[in-house]
This record gives structure tokens, sequence and C-alpha cells, in this order.
């Protein structure tokens, strides 16, 4: 069943890398929400995982299966986290696992488990036992765009990202799809991204560029502050194409990382953009701290403001809001007459106090656009840093107080 994949870019195929989606019925009937991703033999795979305590069952199996053997297969199935639910979610990952090695001929320990949707609610197995025979048949190197509609949850579109360079005069191709658009504030990578490249890669540099990547990316945004007990990302390298990256540093490393980095990027803002009813992006930049902590403990509180995010949504320029947050962000001898703040290229607050030739307007001007860069400028080092999110609407309260049913 076609699915609209117009609001995807083109999505190259990655040689070696298959992809099969289906509708097994994990929640709602009809809509394809299981994905199985086959990788050639010799595929290196570097992955990170949420910080949540509470990790879910597929994210413990999938760390385990990745420290012990190459992964042949991936399986993402949506509508259900099997997150919370104890040793019988382990049991349900692991049989997963069993189930897609028995139809693909592999070890159990070659398959990486991924789930998202309900936490605390046990993982049906029988859509699983139906529904993966019909993802592998449905195996295709163009399968990109139904396998990133089959891993949405709340989701209002698909997120992905291709490019295609030379790299040294060789062709590089890098493919990747993410969900994620609430309880967002990955703290290691996203709610799941799936990224793909044919260069040959070991797997100890491919870890590196992978922890580079997400650094700059995925560990930049936030929704609400939200940590999910599902979080992933998963870099892969099929080593099918002409280009090989052997150690992880120079030129040829270098580009490799800028390559991965952008899709993850790009990927990244597509998150914050489709916020649970967000209307706005917004990017959060510090500048001038004494280090990069301080100038993201600042970021963070911005974005995680209630008052600053509503403000965003109704376009109100009430920036009293986000000198309050500035001032209660913890920062030790903050000096309020050298913190500038922007809205875009609008000053509206120096030396401690709203800036002598802002206006009302200029600031509303700002406020209508639906990407606003706010500027914090502390005046107390060099170092910056930003993080992108997005506002705060009545739909977010909405979604969220309905989502169980």
């Amino acid at each position: 069943m076609a699915e609209d994949n117009d609001s995807l870019p083109t999505l190259h195929p990655v040689a070696g890398l298959r992809l099969g989606t289906t509708c097994a019925g994990f929640k709602v009937p009809g809509r394809r929400d299981l994905v199985v991703c086959a990788l050639a033999e010799g595929t290196e795979v570097a992955a990170v995982f949420t910080r949540n305590a509470f990790r879910a069952a597929p994210v413990q199996v999938a760390e385990a299966h990745l420290a012990r053997c190459a992964p042949r297969y991936l399986v993402i199935n949506t509508g259900n986290a099997n997150a919370g639910t104890g040793q019988s979610g382990l049991q349900a990952a692991h049989e997963t696992c069993e189930l897609l090695a028995a139809e693909a001929g592999c070890d159990a320990q070659a398959v990486l488990p991924f789930s998202t949707g309900v936490i605390g609610e046990p993982l049906p197995m029988a859509p699983m036992r139906e529904g993966l025979p019909r993802a592998l048949a449905n195996l295709d190197e163009a399968g990109w765009s139904d396998a990133a509609h089959g891993i949405l949850t709340t989701d209002t579109v698909p997120k992905g990202d291709s490019h295609r360079l030379l790299v040294d005069g060789k062709p590089l191709t890098v493919t990747g799809i993410a969900k994620g658009s609430g309880m967002i504030r990955p703290d290691m990578a996203t709610m799941l991204a799936f990224v793909a490249l044919d260069a040959r890669v070991p797997q100890a540099v491919l870890a590196a560029c992978l922890e580079r990547a997400v650094e700059g990316s995925f560990n930049r945004i936030t929704v609400d502050g939200d940590t999910s007990t599902n979080d992933a990302c998963v870099l892969m390298a099929t080593g099918q194409g002409e280009l090989s990256v052997e150690r992880a540093e120079g030129p040829t490393f270098e580009a490799l990382c800028a390559a991965v980095g952008e899709v993850c990027e790009s990927l990244a803002r597509a998150i914050v953009r489709d916020g649970e009813g967000a209307t706005k992006l917004i990017d959060v930049r510090v500048e001038g701290g004494r280090d990069r902590a301080e100038c993201l403990q600042v970021a963070y509180a911005i974005a995680h403001s209630p008052l600053v995010k509503t403000a965003f949504f109704a376009s109100d320029p009430n920036w009293g809001r986000i000198l309050a947050v500035v001032g209660r962000a913890g920062l030790e001898e903050l000096d309020i007459d050298a913190v500038e703040l922007w809205l875009d290229e609008v000053c509206i607050v120096r030396r401690g106090g709203r800036a002598e030739d802002y206006t009302e307007s200029a600031g509303q001007a700002v406020m209508s656009r639906n990407a606003i860069t706010v500027r914090v400028v502390l005046g107390r080092g060099e170092v910056s840093d930003h993080v992108w999110t997005c506002d705060l609407s009545y739909d977010y309260v909405r979604i969220n107080a309905e989502y169980r049913t």
C-alpha cells in the first residue's frame, strides 16, 4: 500500500542495505508499523542508546547483541515501546530476534530490535509473527521512504535526508531517516534514527564519527525536556562503495564526519520542527560563555521554559520572560550589565535592561516568523553553543492528553 512520500527529499539507496515495511497491526490497522533492515555481510554498525535509567527491553537487547557480533538485521516496530515491561519485555525482545533469525537464516544475536510507542504495555507478538515474513518479502534498496513512514508515532510527517558527494574523488552516499515529535530531549541521540553509508569504515572509526555527529545534532534538540526510554541512533557502513576511511583523523575522516553530520543535523531539525503541536523552530544561541557547559545551561533553561515557549506560540515579544530565565539559569557572578539578548537581528536587551533602540513593532515582526534565533551574549568568555527547540501550543497538551486514547 503506497503512502504519500511528497514531504521527503529523494532518499538515495545505499548499496548493501535493503528495507522492508509492512502493516502488522500493532496499534492502528492499515498503518505501516513494522520495518526490517537487512545489512550486507561485512557491514559495520555503531550505535548510541538512551541514558534513561528505565531503558526499554529492545534497547537492552540491541546493545548486548551489538557488543557480541556484527548485525545482519534491524527490526523496528511502532505502536508499542516495550518499555517498563520487566522480564516479559526482555523475553518479547529476544523472541522478536529469534523470529526474524528463523525467517532470515541468521543467528538471533545478529538481529537488533527497536521499538517505539506506548510505555508499559506488553508487546503483542502475534503482529510480529505475522508481519515479519511480509516485511522480509518487501526488502528493497529503494525502501527508505516507506520505512520513514513505518517508524512514525505522533509525528505528522516522515523525516529523511540523503546526500551523494565525492570524497577524495570517490563517490559516497549517506542516507538517513528518523522519527520523533514528543518526549524529546535525547541526551544521546534521538527517538529513533537510522543512518547508512556505503564506505568501508572500521567499527571504531564509525563510532567516533557517530559520536561527533550526534553531539552536534541530536544532542542539541529539545521539544519538552523529556528523555525517552527507547532512544537509539544507529550508523551503518556497508562497505559496498569505493571510499575507504581507515583512521579517525585526517581530511578523509573529516569529510566523512561532515557528510554524516549534515544528514544528522537535518534530521534533528526536522524532529524539532515537527514537535508535537509546534508552529515555530527556535534556535537558542548562547555566546560569550566561560565554557560550553554554562552556555548549554542557559540555552536549555530558555528552551525548557513554558513561559518562554508559550510566548513564542503567541508570537508575543514578551522579552522579560527570556531575561528572567537567563537570570535564574544558575550562573555564578553573572554581570547583568554585560548581557545582551537578541531576537534575530533585533537587540532587545543591552546593559541590563531594554535596549534604547528596541521597539515593540520590531520585536513583533520577528516573533511572527516561523523560524527564530534567540541569541544571548553573556559577555564573560569566548565560548558559544546552541540548542534547537520549538514553541508550546494547545495541541501539545491535546496530543499528550489523548496519547493512549
